[in-house]
């Protein structure tokens, strides 16, 4: 049995047209994958960025016995702790001279979430004496934590300021 079949030699125009339509498309898709050259930092500038996520301090107190006391026996805890968070103070310095401060809050609907902070510096390529710091406690006259880094940054490169909340340092990658 025959059934219609396609005839193959008066559609090879359609076919041409479209085999050339294809790599017209893909020609200009690999064109402009290449062009225009795209550089998110200028060539003779390199890029300082300070970005970590640290909780603040809770503001906790001992209970008193007489409180203990009137509390079933399974929520008797020492102490009681407010959910809010204390915001993060945080300080950068670059060869003396500050680029960066502020006082972070803390995320979250009731303030229980950590702070965090995301800041980026366009310097230009070159040495620097970088200090940073951060109180995540408001009970303390000074910072909690600080570091200070003397680094060479090449023009395009990129470089991060994180803090690693478990050793308690600051640290560059």
């Amino acid at each position: 049995m025959s059934g219609p079949g396609i005839d193959w030699g008066r559609r090879w125009p359609h076919l041409a047209l479209g085999g050339a339509l294809t790599l017209a498309l893909f020609l200009g898709v690999a064109m402009l994958s290449a062009r225009p050259m795209w550089q998110s930092v200028p060539g003779d500038m390199a890029l300082m960025r300070l970005s970590f996520a640290h909780s603040g301090v809770r503001d906790c107190r001992d209970r008193t016995a007489e409180e203990l006391a009137k509390l079933p026996a399974n929520m008797r805890t020492p102490q009681v702790c407010e959910r809010r968070r204390a915001p993060v103070r945080v300080e950068l310095d670059l060869d003396g001279e500050p680029a960066f401060a502020a006082d972070l809050p803390p995320s979250g609907i009731s303030g229980s979430g950590p702070s965090r902070v995301y800041h980026r510096l366009l310097v230009p390529a070159g040495s620097y004496r970088v200090a940073v710091r951060m109180r995540d406690d408001p009970a303390v006259a000074g910072f909690t934590q600080e570091a200070a880094f003397d680094i060479v940054v090449a023009p395009a490169e990129s470089v991060a300021i994180d803090f690693d909340a478990t050793t308690g340092r600051f640290y560059l990658h």
